[in-house]
């Protein structure tokens, strides 16, 4: 199966992840994420453990169906993860009882219309991303750093993928280097600093952490692209190298103003700032 990068929608605020199979112009969904939000289970990979389990017993084919396709986890790596194309989700759809099957066949299909235009003109997927964004409450500025940082990384790991590098233990690793160069933790480090599990650490930082991040990897890009590292130790000096123009450019920047860049602050702490000085301005 020939899959292209992978993407996390939005269904009423909760995450789906999803890949799309550009040979069969098909959607992917993992089949744990459509489980929790139609159960609302605290613990979906068991539901949808014992629910696999019975489909064996009755002989459905949605279980033969499941493809094993690697997805990102909550930290940061990717595992195969049991997926089905949109027929077999329907088909689960009808195994869980649950108010919001129509609606979320009505999203599905959103999501397909979606990608079909956005092959039409590349620039809808970026309004959408911006729309999803904007509705879990992240100001306009943030945005426009978030989406920039997305399209740096997307250079980075395509400069890797050149060098023959592989997405999982590889890339999580030089990332880490990154990170850790320029802000001190790796990414495991940085999330629980945040006080974060599942959630997505880029999600999670400040305007200035993202930009600073964005400096570092696109330095480690232009770099990597001068020196055309060799071998794995090579790429990783790289990304220290890169990871280290964003540090000095931290700490002088913390030299100046006196306050510290890397921030426990997290998501949604800033949205409850947010709210507590809005109440303060109408008091």
């Amino acid at each position: 199966m020939a899959e292209e990068k992978t993407q996390i929608r939005l269904f009423e605020e909760q995450k789906v992840r999803t890949v799309w199979n550009a040979e069969e112009e098909e959607w992917y969904f993992s089949v744990v994420d459509v489980v929790a939000v139609l159960t609302n289970s605290a613990n979906p990979n068991n539901y949808w453990k014992v629910l696999k389990n019975r489909l064996k017993k009755e002989g459905s084919q949605l279980v033969t169906n499941c493809n094993q396709l690697k997805l990102p986890a909550s930290d940061g790596k990717n595992y195969k993860t049991d997926c089905l194309d949109t027929e077999g989700i329907f088909r689960l759809i009808q195994s869980i009882p649950s108010p919001k099957a129509e609606p979320f066949k009505m999203w599905m299909a959103q999501v397909a219309k979606e990608r079909l235009d956005e092959m039409q003109d590349p620039e809808q997927g970026i309004h959408r991303a911006l729309a999803e964004y904007k509705a879990l409450g992240y100001s306009d500025n943030w945005i426009n750093q978030r989406l920039k940082s997305i399209e740096i990384r997307k250079d980075l790991t395509d400069e890797w993928k050149k060098h023959g590098l592989k997405e999982g233990v590889q890339f999580a690793t030089l990332t880490d280097i990154i990170y850790k160069t320029w802000a001190g933790k790796t990414a495991k480090q940085y999330k629980e600093y945040k006080g974060l599990k599942k959630e997505n650490l880029r999600d999670n930082m400040t305007n200035q952490e993202l930009v600073l991040n964005m400096l570092a990897e696109m330095a480690t890009t232009d770099i990597s692209k001068a020196r055309n590292p060799k071998n794995f130790t090579e790429h990783a000096d790289t990304a220290r190298r890169g990871g280290n123009i964003a540090k000095e450019a931290r700490e002088k920047l913390e030299l100046e103003t006196g306050k510290k860049i890397v921030s426990p602050l997290n998501a949604k702490d800033y949205f409850e700032q947010q709210i507590e000085d809005q109440d303060d301005k109408r008091e």
